[in-house]
């Protein structure tokens, strides 16, 4: 059982090296998205209220499909 612990604690250093590529990617990925939503805070806020009907719609259609059970 200990022999069984230790394999599986002892990594190859490409899956390391693997996951550790894939976390600074994704931590440069959400600065660039939160820099751009920043340089695009207007046009941003203007999506988010042309959606809001849309989510009201598919949130009353999905109401109904409900109350129709």
């Amino acid at each position: 059982m200990a022999e069984e612990e230790k394999k599986a604690a002892k990594k190859p250093a490409k899956e390391v090296v693997g996951k550790i590529l894939k976390v600074i990617l994704g931590m440069v990925l959400v600065v660039l998205g939160i820099w751009g939503i920043y340089l695009w805070r207007v046009d941003v806020l203007t999506i988010i209220k042309g959606a809001v009907g849309v989510v009201f719609l598919l949130a009353g259609i999905i109401c109904f499909a409900i109350a129709k059970e």
